[in-house]
């Protein structure tokens, strides 16, 4: 998807306030027309700054914004060919469902037929068919959202922008409205953007992923190889859970490094770039196996005692600790009702695969 054309170009642009905090540091980011693309990281990250310079509500500090071809420096929020969605919803309650969608183009003048054409329309696509007649107050909260994704849509916006736009519903309704928003962009094909915190949300969702910390883009990259090839200790451990170890590296010849992990002792990893010094390894907890004899196959294996079991419905999560201090968490698949249990305190063995495992050099 990324060998598309780009409808948003964003070239070494930060935000400073008050010349002292850097909220968006030198960020650069090209994004193509019918891409659904999430901006993932941390409170105070600079994700939600990025976004509003996108929607004209901030001004950059230094760089450029180009959407649809057209450089967006001077140009009013409203004048725009983008529409945004907040965390808040912003729905007015003393409208019917009909007027808040339809508040947008009333305002710009468009003709009455044409809104009322342009609002069934919206409304079908978020699937409130019927509900034009209804107070905001005789919805859920999920049915709210909706109207305030039809609200956007309506203006037939090149980019659609959403700020957190699930963090008020709860668990359940939130998963089923991922997979709306999903649906609901693979049938209009315009541009998505999201802005979230929340990495499971963005992972189930995006196309691509920029992970962002302290301003600055850290790695871009479609779920998939984020989750399973992240480029820096910070990326690894914000996305999924994660065991990092620290290493140095003994001897690197032929693909092959040899390491020392802290706490376990010398291993020989695959690798085929470049490592030397100071490293990050890391293993996902799903990659982790525990037995009670020895595994047979070559591995990366070394004794440990479990200290808990979480037991989380179709998976469990265990704790346990090396002989030499070190705490991790291997995550079991509860695939059998007949499987025995594992009690704290029992001497085990835990090992994975040396092709699973992460060399971070950051």
């Amino acid at each position: 998807m990324t060998d598309q054309q780009s409808i948003i170009s964003i070239k070494n642009v930060s935000k400073r306030f008050g010349g002292v905090v850097t909220a968006v540091d030198d960020v650069s980011l090209e994004i193509p027309e019918g891409e659904f693309f999430a901006l993932l990281g941390p409170s105070g990250c600079g994700k939600t700054t990025l976004l509003r310079m996108l929607a004209g509500f901030e001004i950059p500090s230094d760089g450029t914004i180009t959407i649809d071809g057209e450089d967006m420096a001077g140009v009013d929020p409203n004048r725009r060919p983008v529409n945004m969605v907040f965390q808040s919803y912003a729905v007015f309650p003393h409208m019917k469902v009909s007027d808040n969608v339809a508040y947008g183009l009333k305002v710009t003048g468009v003709a009455k037929a044409e809104i009322a054409e342009r609002v069934e329309e919206a409304l079908g696509l978020v699937q409130l068919d019927g509900f034009g007649n209804r107070d905001p107050d005789q919805l859920s909260g999920g049915q709210r959202q909706r109207v305030a994704l039809a609200r956007a849509l309506v203006k037939r916006p090149r980019v659609l922008l959403l700020d957190e736009p699930l963090s008020a519903l709860d668990a359940k309704l939130r998963e089923a409205m991922q997979l709306e928003l999903v649906r609901l962009q693979q049938t209009v094909g315009i541009t998505f953007i999201i802005v979230t915190h929340d990495q499971d949300e963005a992972l189930s969702m995006a196309d691509r992923v920029a992970v962002m910390e302290v301003g600055k883009v850290r790695q871009v990259a479609p779920p998939a190889e984020l989750y399973e090839y992240p480029s820096s200790r910070f990326v690894a451990d914000f996305i999924g859970k994660m065991n990092l170890f620290e290493a140095q590296v003994i001897a690197s010849r032929d693909g092959v490094l040899e390491v020392e992990i802290s706490g376990l002792g010398r291993f020989d990893l695959p690798h085929k770039g470049e490592a030397s010094g100071d490293i990050g390894v890391a293993i996902r907890p799903e990659k982790l196996r525990l037995s009670v004899e020895r595994p047979a196959q070559p591995c990366i294996c070394f004794p440990a005692v479990l200290d808990n079991v979480a037991y989380h419905g179709s998976e469990s999560h265990m704790y346990f600790t090396t002989e030499s201090g070190t705490q991790l968490t291997a995550t079991v698949q509860n695939d059998s009702r007949a499987k025995a249990r594992v009690e704290a305190g029992e001497r085990m063995w835990a090992s994975w695969v040396p092709g699973d495992t992460l060399i971070l050099a950051e």
